[in-house]
């Protein structure tokens, strides 16, 4: 008797990913065992939905020619999820363009059941794009939500690591082989989520020989579909994330951005979704769970308003220095005209009234 994902691995294989005939294909034959049998006996012509190439490699190959893979899958501690499987993502399943199978890695039961938010973003940010997407990301996190993305370099990154760091599951949707990280720099980042609950997807199997072109586009509807709201941290005007807003669109996902500098190229693109209403404003990670329904935590109390009048001069002088973009202590010193030790000193004084955060490398930003 034959193992059904085979069917299933064959139909996909056939379709590949993407297809936006998917839903309509298996209104039509739900079976994909089924479709085989009727196909070998010559009862049915391929569904007209297909392409010529898909209708000829249906016709070309069987399930059986999967064996191997699935096989391989098993060995190696690939899942496979078909659309009939209770653990197959539901948030996919009703997409007219769901994936056929989806390889899976990490722990599958965090596909399913929880409050899911997407955060994506250029992949190179500036230090404003980074603190804001691992900041919030955090917060949503940390109130147990699953962060979604792409496990890129830049935004996606910092949005796993953030659940990471919060110790809550987070979901990666890869535009590559199961079993290829990309960037491979981010292997020790795959091996955090999977070992956290958290699990990683691709609609491209082990191995997977075929191009690649086009398939970071194709795991984007992923990302937006498993999303319920898609946020964007840092973006530039015309950018692989725009296309994931697209999706985000189609499926009718709301979309928050974060809003940047009117001089920064890296914010043109969250600038222009806000300026067309295609996002709202993003914020803090409250603007999310208001869009899912939920009362965010109030804070113990409310910080006082940083006063320069608070702090010494040369925190004042530091301090009217400063700005959104992160300046070093040489940088500080030029400007004021103080030695590093003042300026160090002042920076701490900042730090303490809220008037300035530190940022990585000994660099400030004012608040």
């Amino acid at each position: 008797m034959m193992d059904k994902t085979l069917a299933w691995l064959w139909l996909a294989d056939a379709v590949g990913s993407g297809c936006q005939y998917a839903r309509e294909l298996l209104d039509l034959w739900p079976d994909p065992e089924e479709l085989y049998e009727a196909l070998r006996s010559g009862t049915q012509a391929p569904p007209f939905c297909l392409s010529e190439g898909a209708a000829a490699q249906l016709l070309d190959t069987t399930p059986f020619d999967y064996e191997e893979r699935l096989d391989h899958c098993r060995l190696t501690g690939v899942e496979i999820l078909t659309p009939d499987d209770a653990a197959y993502p539901a948030r996919l399943r009703e997409l007219p363009d769901l994936p056929l199978v989806l390889y899976v890695t990490g722990e599958k039961a965090c596909l399913n059941g929880g409050r899911y938010v997407g955060m994506v973003g250029t992949r190179r940010p500036g230090v404003y794009g980074r603190q804001a997407a691992f900041e919030i990301s955090l917060a949503l996190a940390q109130q147990g939500i699953t962060i979604v993305s792409g496990l890129a370099d830049g935004l996606d990154s910092e949005g796993h690591r953030a659940a990471v760091q919060a110790g809550t599951p987070t979901v990666a949707f890869l535009g590559t082989a199961i079993d290829k990280t990309y960037p491979a720099a981010n292997g020790p980042l795959r091996r955090q989520i999977e070992e956290g609950g958290g699990a990683v997807c691709s609609e491209y199997p082990p191995g997977y020989p075929g191009k690649t072109k086009g398939t970071f586009l194709a795991r984007n509807r992923l990302i937006a579909a498993q999303a319920q709201v898609l946020c964007v941290a840092e973006a530039r005007l015309r950018s692989g994330t725009l296309n994931t807003v697209g999706h985000a669109e189609r499926y009718g996902r709301p979309v928050l951005a974060v809003p940047g500098s009117i001089y920064s190229a890296l914010s043109q693109g969250t600038n222009e979704l806000l300026r067309t209403h295609r996002a709202g404003v993003l914020c803090r990670a409250s603007n999310v769970m208001e869009l899912l329904g939920e009362e965010p935590p109030q804070p113990a109390e409310e910080a006082a308003e940083f006063s320069p009048q608070a702090v010494s001069d040369d925190a004042r002088a530091v301090y009217a220095s400063l700005g959104p973009t992160a300046q070093g202590i040489d940088a500080l010193c030029a400007a004021t005209g103080l030695p590093a030790g003042r300026v160090l000193a002042a920076c701490t004084e900042l730090e303490l009234y809220g008037g300035a955060q530190a940022l990585p490398g000994r660099r400030y930003i004012a608040l």
